[in-house]
């Protein structure tokens, strides 16, 4: 009996939906995502789902994050969401816990949630920068550390989410900077560090990318109908980011700075750093930043 023709092309899309999946190194393995309720996070989610991957999102935000879940496993794919407040002690390694128990194993961490201080340094008060660091810097510090036992027997990878404002400091973002700083030195320290045993480690560092972050204030609550202060043509789409990022995590590169106008700071910055002092010392107290 012949195949009907529609038979025959849901058979064809699948077997290259698997092909490509296969083809993008991610078919099967378990990715967990902190931060994941939203931003760059919840674009991963869906870029790692496409891709075949095995998904634990955590995050604090959890009916966001069930919803999330749901649609992709309503898709097909695999995940399983995990309430996780990055800034308390044992709830990533729970996260850890469960993505061994549901899945096996774990191949890579991406340490993804953070948010942003604003304000003058002589203006915010040490609370503030304690408030910017623990979720930015240990967050990613307590990811990495719940991690690397199942990451050292998969021999996967870590990616830490930076930022251009890694490499740029601008006046009123010293606090994110810092903390981004912070970041892109853990991930160098790490990638020394475990290059012997297997594991990758890659650095991303974002520039403007759609996202909640901006409208974030500095005690980490989302201002609803706050507006976006970053002109449109400079918004990078999550998708598009998402994308590029699994390229780098799959491709276990060192680094991937995402955007033009990120690629063209963290070049600055990197071998003409006295033309950036001098533009960045004019914008005195104009607000401004270079991250995500």
């Amino acid at each position: 009996m012949s195949e009907r023709p529609g038979a025959r092309q849901g058979s064809f899309q699948r077997d290259r939906g698997m092909r490509e999946a296969m083809a993008s190194g991610l078919a099967g393995q378990v990715v967990l995502i902190t931060g994941a309720s939203s931003g760059i996070g919840e674009a991963l989610a869906r870029e790692v789902a496409r891709r075949g991957g095995r998904l634990v999102l955590a995050a604090r935000r959890t009916e966001r994050l069930e919803a999330l879940a749901a649609e992709i496993r309503a898709s097909g794919g695999e995940a399983l969401a995990t309430p996780c407040d990055v800034t308390r002690d044992g709830d990533v390694e729970r996260a850890v816990e469960e993505a061994r128990e549901a899945f096996g194993r774990l191949d890579i961490a991406i340490a993804n949630a953070g948010f942003g201080v604003a304000g003058r340094v002589e203006e915010l008060s040490l609370d503030d920068f304690r408030r910017q660091f623990e979720t930015n810097v240990f967050g990613a510090l307590r990811t990495v550390k719940a991690a690397l036992p199942e990451l050292k027997r998969s021999r996967g990878g870590v990616a830490l989410i930076g930022s251009a404002s890694g490499y740029l400091a601008f006046p009123t973002m010293g606090a994110y900077s810092m903390s981004k700083f912070a970041v892109r030195a853990l991930a160098e320290t790490l990638r020394g560090e475990l290059h012997a045993e297997g594991v990758a480690v890659t650095h991303i560092a974002p520039g403007f990318v759609a996202s909640e972050i901006r409208r974030i204030d500095n005690a980490g609550k989302l201002r609803d109908g706050a507006r976006e202060p970053v002109p449109p043509w400079l918004i990078m789409p999550t998708p598009k980011a998402a994308r590029q990022i699994m390229d780098a995590i799959v491709a276990r590169r060192a680094e991937a700075v995402i955007t033009g106008h990120a690629k063209l700071g963290v070049s600055l910055a990197r071998h003409a750093p006295g033309l950036v002092h001098a533009a960045v010392s004019r914008l005195g107290r104009r607000p401004g930043g270079a991250g995500r």
